[in-house]
């Protein structure tokens, strides 16, 4: 899923113009990023092709907060030069055991008997054996 130069020039208005001294063309950087979406494929394993992935990633990442990736996927739709839906899709197969302190559930604490034990009574959950007293 690449564009050619004539279905650029279509959508280039929608692109910012490159200043100074760049290494990649905004074409090169939009088929890079297609090729992402397309393949799902993590950016350190973009084709060698495209450059080097880490520049790419940087103006992507650019043009994503300023909104230039949103705009230029609509009018890639609008055009009918690609048809893509982009989703996002999370999953994490990581597992993590958590103490139960740390889940929010009820901590047992320590009773707190006081010097009158007629007052506090029998302990409630330990037995204690009653020696008769001898006379």
């Amino acid at each position: 899923m690449e564009i050619t130069e004539t279905q650029y020039q279509q959508i280039e208005h929608c692109l910012p113009r490159q200043r100074g001294n760049v290494s990649h063309s905004n074409l090169q950087v939009l088929n890079a990023i297609l090729y992402v979406a397309e393949h799902g494929c993590k950016w350190r394993g973009l084709p060698k092709r495209f450059g080097n992935w880490h520049t790419i990633y940087t103006r992507m990442n650019r043009w994503a907060k300023s909104g230039v990736l949103s705009h230029v996927f609509g009018q890639l739709q609008h055009q009918q030069i690609i048809r893509i839906r982009i989703e996002t899709v999370s999953l994490d197969s990581t597992s993590i055991k958590v103490h139960p302190d740390g889940t929010g559930a009820l901590k047992k604490t320590a009773p707190n008997p006081s010097e009158n034990l007629e007052v506090d009574g029998p302990p409630k959950f330990i037995w204690l054996p009653q020696i008769p007293e001898q006379p």
